[in-house]
């Protein structure tokens, strides 16, 4: 049943019904596509960000009453059984997610004493109160005035006049971290008032007076790092004061410098919400006019965010048109289905995927990179300064397949700057190289510990999937790092971490695909320890699930459901790795095709993403959609013979 080749091809009786399928998938998955050939799915989060939206009409006093309403519709559908709310579909309860969602509520006119609140308030209090909620909410609650600026680390904005030398740089953080804090650097520089028309206040969600309590930073402090950048905190917070205005007035000019170089258009700061909705907050912190031609831009890009289907509305924490055009293009591929014969769906998405290619612009990845030539693609629409290797993989994986020699520069130009982007160490990070400066994630400003981009086994599996898909042989000294760093990343029960995908089903099939794209067979021992680990978590009823909780103390693998994309992530690994006659399989894709709707399309609750680990979890509503339709294609392929091996790197 294992190996590199098929001995027994799935009887022809049994293709006509797993077609079906496919073309029902296929089909609901073109139905889906824009005009211009790109999909964009929704992009879900939690409570989070639609609350931080509500408070921040508030904090402008620029109210939109309506969408107001259908927002708390939204935020009083997910409050969780515990009474407050969770980071994730069935998730346990979140401190800071639940003190902002009532905060927002109550800013809408939930009264406190409405069953819901009183629940929330109950949980909140229990939890240790809104005191003990993470950084970035009380820097919220700071700007509303429930607590007082003490509570919030001294990040003073004359770290925008550092020298690249220091021990503390913007280079040496993340670019989500860098779009994040340096609008809010102004912030708390300036230490502005929210509006907030209607007067709310939440002091009945903090355990004692907000102005009497005296350690809101504290521990754990895990390492040297941490006791040392505690004191260093108490300094700053004594010195501050002394700083000169005109050092300050300076490192104010650059940080708004820094913003408007990086507005990025309609797409916004970052094009992710929390640094735009900082941008907004510092505009209007500076007097800026709502009219102004920048204020106005970081505004539009907020509200671009907003999901709104009539009843009940949300905000994205960004948006992934780069990575659902590319997956499902591959997904589509595989089917080999299209309507149009004129014009089929890969290559439709193909074209528009190569006109987005970032050629023009070195963005801040070229701090560590200057002699690399752009080449790369963003996640969003527009991020030029900030494309990321990982849709880079795959657009060119994508563009590669489609086999139009209109797109060999394009392909050429990606795998180089994907090469320039190695880290020293073999693996890649999803911007930026070398974003490996660990002793930062113990600044006291950095309680979320996802300060940083340091290379991972999934991104790395990407890059090692295109590189060998296009050609490059695995004794390549690129792809021979490459290969060591991920042979060092696997776990000891066989599987890989997954970074930006959940969890460690993500991570295996990432990491099994991109080896035997690069030649490595089932007969090695990492692809073997690998499989026999999937086929260990395999569900009772065929399919495969993990819970988010694995990014903290659950079990790897392992969930109370299976899911449709998890379900495919674990098939398609094992087929890559030449275990396409398994049992397992069989059972997968069995469970795949019972799961499916007359319409062509599956439902998945669950989220199987995440954007930082313990902190903050995605749902990408297509992943329910072309992940299956890609493995069902996939076995089917197979089966009939058509192929020995899987070919691609994904």
């Amino acid at each position: 049943m294992q190996g590199d080749t098929l001995t027994a091809p799935m009887p022809a009786s049994e293709l006509p019904a797993l077609q079906d399928s496919i073309e029902r998938a296929a089909c609901a998955l073109e139905r889906r596509q824009n005009a211009d050939g790109h999909w964009r799915f929704e992009l879900e989060a939690d409570a989070t960000i639609p609350a931080e939206y509500i408070l921040l009409e508030h904090y402008l006093d620029r109210i939109d009453p309506a969408l107001e309403a259908r927002v708390g519709v939204y935020l009083r559908g997910i409050q969780g059984p515990h009474g407050g709310w969770p980071l994730f579909h069935g998730g346990a309860f979140d401190l800071s997610a639940s003190v902002k969602a009532y905060f927002a509520l109550k800013c809408l006119g939930d009264s406190p004493d409405a069953p819901h609140m009183a629940r929330a308030r109950a949980a909140i209090l229990a939890a240790g109160g809104a005191e003990r909620v993470n950084v970035f909410s009380r820097i919220q609650l700071a700007l509303f005035g429930e607590v007082p600026w003490r509570a919030i680390p001294t990040m003073p904005v004359e770290i925008m006049l550092l020298p690249e030398w220091f021990f503390f740089h913007l280079s040496k953080i993340s670019y989500w971290s860098r779009t994040v804090i340096v609008p809010l650097l102004v912030l708390m520089a300036l230490r502005p008032r929210a509006v907030n028309p209607h007067d709310v206040h939440i002091a009945e969600l903090f355990t004692r007076p907000a102005h009497r309590i005296r350690d809101y930073i504290r521990g754990p402090y895990r390492s040297f790092w941490g006791h040392a950048f505690k004191a260093l905190d108490m300094g700053l917070k004594r010195g501050e004061r002394l700083f000169p205005d005109r050092v300050r007035a300076r490192a104010v000019e650059q940080a708004v410098a820094f913003v408007t170089e990086r507005l990025n258009g309609e797409d916004g700061l970052g094009a992710i919400y929390p640094a735009m909705a900082n941008s907004v907050m510092m505009f209007a912190a500076l007097g800026y006019e709502p009219s102004h031609p920048h204020a106005a831009l970081a505004w539009l890009s907020v509200r671009k965010l907003i999901v709104d289907d009539g009843e009940r509305a949300y905000v994205q924490p960004c948006v992934s048109p780069i990575w659902d055009t590319s997956l499902a293009g591959v997904a589509m591929a595989e089917a080999g289905f299209g309507c149009d014969v004129a014009r089929t769906p890969v290559e439709a998405a193909s074209q528009w995927l190569a006109e987005r290619q970032i050629l023009d612009v070195r963005g801040d990845w070229a701090v560590r990179r200057p002699d690399v030539a752009p080449g790369g693609w963003a996640f969003q629409y527009a991020n030029d300064h900030y494309p990321d290797v990982d849709d880079t993989a795959v657009v060119g994986m994508l563009l590669a397949r489609n086999g139009d020699p209109a797109h060999d520069e394009a392909i050429a130009r990606a795998r180089d700057w994907i090469v320039g982007m190695q880290s020293s160490d073999g693996g890649w990070g999803a911007f930026e190289p070398e974003n490996t400066h660990s002793y930062l994630n113990h600044i006291p400003f950095a309680d979320h510990g996802a300060l940083l981009d340091p290379p991972t086994a999934d991104v790395t599996g990407r890059c090692v999937g295109f590189l060998a898909q296009i050609g490059m042989p695995s004794d390549h000294p690129v792809m021979a790092r490459a290969i060591a760093y991920l042979r060092r990343e696997q776990e000891a029960d066989g599987s890989w971490f997954g970074r930006w995908g959940t969890n460690y089903i993500y991570g295996t099939w990432s990491v099994v695909n991109a080896l035997n794209a690069a030649g490595i067979g089932a007969q090695d021992a990492a692809m073997a320890r690998a499989c026999h680990w999937l086929v260990s978590v395999q569900r009772d009823d065929g399919g495969w699930g993990e819970d988010e909780e694995s990014y903290a103390h659950a079990p790897h693998g392992r969930y109370t459901e299976s899911t449709p994309s998890q379900t495919a992530w674990a098939v398609l690994a094992l087929m890559g790795a030449g275990w396409a006659e398994h049992p397992s399989v069989a059972r997968g894709i069995a469970w795949l095709r019972a799961t499916q709707k007359p319409d062509g399309e599956w439902d998945e609750l669950p989220y199987t993403a995440v954007g930082f680990p313990r902190v903050f979890y995605l749902k990408y509503h297509g992943y329910r959609l072309f992940f299956p339709l890609l493995a069902l294609s996939r076995y089917r392929n197979l089966m009939r013979g058509n192929q020995r091996r899987v070919d691609w790197g994904i």
